[in-house]
């Protein structure tokens, strides 16, 4: 437990520390084109590569898996502190993405392997939420530290001495467990189908407003269709699929699978965008940002201690999702009112809110559906429900990404300016260089023209793209009640003594 602990710990880091690294990041390698691609890369790859190595996992047992995706995640992570371009550490993320869909495919499904029974397993989840929350609370002001003071790189190179602590502890302690009998043949057919379908969507929905040629857009949006319906049809044939379709359709996993996939779109938005605006619209550094956004990952885990202490005590624990769901989206609803004017406590308080309402939401959903799918096909319905936040975030991410960019580039070409000093102010990159500003401003000025006040009002113009984007998350966040409505019960206590099945 305590290797799963570091595995998790290792995954967790990493994503907290990008987001807030992210805004210099683009200011040193260029290209706010490919912004949104660093984080969706990684998403992408992870999502098609969960089901796989779930099924794998469930027929040779997760062991071995988890040393090798330690070992991919790793090096990938040394690759992209290396990386001297945007494409370069996008392909870089896309590589860490393998190895971080095969650890979130296995280590999850580790701990019910080695705890069968519900109370126990409660028990020992507290480790890993103690180690979701150690990199919570120290991700954000560690990756803003370590931007501002010894370069962006470091943000990916300090993954390297915590995988290497958890190949040690994984390798020397971790048993190598496996459920009897002959092991299935992998659906391969499956897995290409799943990956041209989620590729050929994303580059859809991220070359859509570029205005490329019609013929491939069209290309693209034919590929998707013709994707999905394969898909279909072959994992309603296919003896061991990939995607068990009975799933979907379960009366009791659909919806937990649908409010997965809806609040991964509105967890990466806010993580992704919010540092965003905090240092490209109000100004503010690295390290600042990361100040701002700690509330809400470390929220997370004081939501999650908090969910382990009462949702085995509650006659209908379905109702912590409803309450997570109201508080995420009113944070999500109130950084669409923040300004640089509001107080840094305020904003602090409003992350805050938000992170206990993902904290009673995030372990609930694993909960509930390992806690409603078949023995046999556990680390499927684990894997599942980790591969629908992913690509709910890959999704959010690149439609947040394209929302933004249109509506920031729309009110930039209405300042009153001449249009050589547009093109400047349309890449939103000049509003987190300090120096491309700087020499903007050198030669505004020498033009006579008022530089500050141009990068003034583009500043306002992403702040209003992103809080626009805040406030449609929080509206399809409360969407999600109607999700909620259709979970059925979930018995997690004691039928005999009527008492909970965990008190400490």
């Amino acid at each position: 437990m305590l290797g799963l602990c570091f595995v998790l710990l290792m995954v967790a880091l990493d994503q907290t520390v990008v987001g807030t690294a992210m805004p210099t990041v683009v200011a040193e390698l260029h290209g706010f084109d490919l912004y949104a691609w660093v984080g969706t890369a990684y998403l992408l790859t992870s999502v098609i590569t969960v089901p796989i190595f779930g099924k794998l996992g469930d027929d040779h047992g997760r062991k071995p898996f988890v040393l090798t995706a330690i070992i991919l995640f790793t090096v990938a992570s040394m690759l992209c502190g290396l990386a001297q371009n945007m494409l370069e550490l996008v392909l870089a993320r896309a590589l860490q993405g393998v190895g971080g869909g095969m650890l979130v495919a296995t280590t999850f499904a580790c701990v019910p392997d080695m705890f069968p029974e519900t109370a126990q397993r409660l028990r020992w989840q507290v480790m890993l939420t103690a180690a979701f929350g150690l990199a919570n609370a120290v991700g954000p002001t560690l990756g803003g530290f370590l931007t501002e003071y010894l370069g962006w790189r470091w943000v990916f190179f300090v993954n390297l001495p915590v995988g290497l602590a958890s190949l040690w502890f994984v390798w020397r302690y971790l048993p190598a467990m496996r459920r009897g009998g002959a092991a299935s043949k992998l659906d391969w057919q499956g897995a290409l189908l799943i990956a041209v379908l989620l590729g050929s969507m994303q580059l859809l929905v991220e070359w859509l407003p570029l205005h490329k040629p019609l013929w491939l857009m069209a290309g693209l949006g034919l590929s998707s269709l013709a994707a999905l319906a394969g898909l279909l049809w072959w994992e309603r044939r296919c003896p061991n699929p990939l995607l068990p379709l009975d799933m979907l359709s379960h009366r009791s996993l659909a919806p937990l699978f649908g409010l997965s996939l809806l609040l991964g779109g509105g967890m990466f938005a806010v993580m992704y965008y919010a540092p965003l605006m905090f240092q490209g619209g109000f100004g503010l550094s690295p390290n600042q940002a990361g100040l701002l956004v700690t509330p809400l990952v470390v929220c997370i885990t004081l939501g999650s201690i908090l969910n382990g202490r009462i949702v085995t005590r509650v006659r209908r624990p379905t109702l912590l999702l409803a309450l997570g769901l109201l508080l995420f989206a009113f944070t999500s609803g109130a950084l669409g009112w923040v300004d640089a004017a509001t107080e840094h406590w305020l904003v602090a308080v409003l992350m805050a809110v938000g992170g206990l309402g993902l904290g009673l939401l995030l372990p609930n959903l694993t909960i509930f559906v390992q806690q409603s799918a078949p023995r046999e096909q556990l680390g499927v319905a684990t894997a599942m429900i980790q591969s629908t936040r992913m690509i709910g975030g890959m999704l959010g991410t690149a439609l947040v990404g394209v929302f933004v960019t249109h509506r920031y580039v729309a009110g930039v070409n209405a300042l009153s300016t001449e249009p050589q000093w547009l093109a400047w102010l349309r890449d939103p990159q000049i509003l987190l260089s300090s120096e491309t500003a700087a020499r903007f401003e050198q030669l505004t000025t020498a033009a006579r023209i008022n530089g500050g006040a141009l990068l003034g009002a583009s500043r306002l113009a992403l702040v209003d793209a992103i809080h626009v984007s805040q406030w449609l998350v929080a509206a399809l966040v409360v969407l999600g009640l109607l999700l909620v409505r259709r979970v059925p019960h979930v018995e997690l206590r004691d039928v005999k003594t009527k008492t909970a099945v965990i008190h400490d």
